[in-house]
């Protein structure tokens, strides 16, 4: 037989229905918007450096990360076979002034592998897709190698708020015809026979002056030899067919680039031909790496040509 309740219990039990549904009402019901900004202020920040996803035009997943934050925006785009950590001794200097944007290509770091046209084209659409998440209204772009094409590209998709490019130890072939497919098959073949010893060799013999630390040459040809074939192979293919001509006339912001003097010289006069307004610095007895390198050269240049791109765009 079931006990029955006191009128008191019952009392206490009406009370108790009726608190939990005010505070079922209470829950659904959106705060003041007073209420919500102050507790949009309180809210935790994401964490310098958490790894951020979006999705490039081809459903690829791009990771990237950002530190610091002030305008304009200062994003990173690493080179070929390489990621976004070649930027780590980059981070400190520019996040105490910029937001700081690192950003992973597809195929590279931990962004996704799911395409099939490494282009340089699809490349800038990743910068692309990320720029469009920030909320900064002017951007410098800051391309590493193969990411100062990626940068052109980006460019061209991200309109008005690039406010200038950054060129590192990139560019120099501007204004000389792309390689004949024979000359390009030649290139690559020795790359699909043996991507990882050729790899190696060709990046220990190419991309470091006299007297660089053997330690650092065999960490990047290392590195750099164990990158996908299958998205590094196609890379180099089109960045060695790109024509800087189609590209060129659609970019009308100003071009600096940070280079070093080893292989090719940088042929300024040339250059500025297609690219008017071009500036070249040559930091002298540097290698293809020089951002990781000498970082206590290099941060100061970087940061006196950001500053001065800052100051052109405000007139």
């Amino acid at each position: 037989m079931r006990p029955m309740l006191t009128k008191s219990a019952l009392i206490s039990l009406t009370a108790l229905a009726s608190l939990a549904l005010g505070a079922c009402g209470r829950k659904d019901a959106p705060p003041p918007p007073d209420q919500q900004a102050a507790e949009a202020e309180q809210a935790p920040v994401r964490p310098d450096g958490s790894p951020q996803l979006v999705t490039s035009s081809d459903q690829v997943h791009i990771e990237y990360r950002v530190y610091g934050k002030g305008e304009p925006a200062v994003v990173l785009v690493h080179g070929w076979s390489c990621d976004a950590n070649y930027w780590t001794a980059q981070i400190e200097a520019l996040k105490a002034h910029h937001t700081t944007v690192l950003v992973n290509l597809a195929g590279h770091g931990a962004s996704g592998r799911n395409r099939t046209d490494w282009s340089m084209e699809n490349y800038g659409e990743d910068v692309a897709a990320v720029v469009r998440q920030l909320s900064e209204k002017q951007v410098i772009l800051v391309g590493h190698s193969m990411g100062a094409p990626v940068a052109l590209e980006a460019t061209r998709r991200i309109g008005d708020r690039v406010i200038g490019i950054i060129a590192v130890d990139a560019l120099k072939s501007v204004g000389i015809p792309p390689m004949s497919k024979r000359e390009l098959e030649m290139r690559i073949a020795p790359f699909r026979k043996d991507f990882i010893g050729h790899t190696r060799e060709f990046v220990t013999k190419n991309f470091f002056s006299e007297g660089a630390d053997p330690l650092f040459i065999r960490k990047i040809a290392d590195d750099m030899s164990l990158s996908p074939p299958e998205v590094a192979i196609p890379s180099i293919e089109s960045l060695s067919k790109m024509d800087f001509k189609s590209v060129l006339p659609d970019i009308h912001v100003p071009v600096v680039a940070i280079n070093s003097d080893l292989g090719e010289a940088t042929d300024e006069a040339r250059i500025a031909k297609q690219l008017p307004g071009f500036k070249a610095i040559v930091l002298e007895h540097t290698g293809h790496f020089l951002m990781m390198e000498t970082p206590e050269r290099f941060n100061p240049v970087l940061l006196r040509e950001i500053d001065s791109l800052t100051a052109k765009s405000r007139g």
